[in-house]
Parts: C-alpha cells; sequence; structure tokens
C-alpha cells in the first residue's frame, strides 16, 4: 500500500459538497485517514473573472501505482461534472496528487511531486495541517519549510476538521 498525498480544488456550484463528493468517491480505491480543513482562496492562473476556490488536502492509503492514481482521479473529476476547459479554469472539481511516498517521478503525463506545489500556499497550508514533517524527496524541505517560504495572505480558513462530514 502506498501513501498518496491529494490537494482538492473546486469553484464551480456547491464547492464544499463537490470536494465531500470528491472524497467519498475516493473511497472506491483505498483509504482517506487524514482531511485538512477547508479553506478559500484566489484562483491562481486561468482566466480572469473566476470565482474563488475552496481547497483542502487528504492522506490517502491505496493500492494504486501512480499513473493508475492519476487515471482515477481524472475518472472521478469527469464523474463530478468536470469538463475540459481552459488550463486553471474554473471547475467543480479539480484532484492533484502532490506527493506518493517519498517517490520522484517525471513522465510525460505525470510529475512526482506536484511540480509547482512548493509555490502554492492554497496547497501548503492545509497539507501543513496534516503533514508539516514530510519530507519533498527533490527539495529536501519539509511541508511547514516550505509553508514558511510562500505569502499565506490570499488564504483563509473557513471551516476546521471534520468539514467533510458534512
Amino acid at each position: 500500500m502506498a501513501q498518496a498525498y491529494l490537494g482538492l480544488g473546486s469553484n464551480l456550484g456547491d464547492r464544499a459538497a463537490n470536494l465531500r463528493a470528491a472524497l467519498a468517491c475516493l473511497a472506491e480505491a483505498g483509504t482517506v485517514d487524514a482531511v485538512s480543513s477547508l479553506y478559500e482562496t484566489e484562483p491562481v492562473g486561468g482566466p480572469p473573472g473566476q470565482g474563488l476556490y475552496y481547497n483542502a488536502c487528504c492522506r490517502f492509503v491505496t493500492a494504486l501505482d501512480p499513473r493508475q492514481l492519476l487515471d482515477f482521479l481524472k475518472v472521478v473529476e469527469r464523474k463530478l461534472g468536470r469538463r475540459e476547459g481552459p488550463r486553471w479554469g474554473p471547475r467543480p472539481v479539480d484532484l492533484d496528487i502532490l506527493f506518493y511516498d517519498d517517490l520522484a517521478l517525471e513522465t510525460d503525463a505525470l510529475v512526482l511531486p506536484h511540480p509547482r506545489l512548493g509555490e502554492r500556499a492554497f496547497v501548503l497550508v492545509p497539507l501543513a495541517e496534516i503533514a508539516p514533517d514530510l519530507r519533498h524527496p527533490l527539495l529536501g524541505m519539509t511541508v511547514a519549510q516550505l509553508r514558511g517560504r510562500v505569502d499565506e495572505s490570499g488564504v483563509r480558513r473557513i471551516a476546521g476538521p471534520g468539514w467533510e462530514r458534512g
């Protein structure tokens, strides 16, 4: 079994319900054993005029290999209403593999750890709640150390642990 950390985001529809549905779908391929608080954040990149995102992170234990996990997450996104659109555009749900064990991997389809992880407060703030001591295998820094290097001013906690239970 592998331990993966996933980033979850939504900025269309009932954002919290979308993220709860995504977490529920993950049970088809493993176990979610930790979920961060829920945060509201400004969109990063993409077309102007997007709504604010809800973001969270979770720890996910699975038997899927990294490519199988990526494929599974894409199926979940489509099941929950995601359609092709502009890069970093609005979406009902966005699921990203942030870390997969301590694996460093670069293929055409998947880069691990997530390549922009160290720059994104909307990922690092919730991730630091559930995995502050997790070490980035390429940068050699912990998630807490990486969090200390980003501007958190656009990240606002809106619900504490347990929000995912409704």
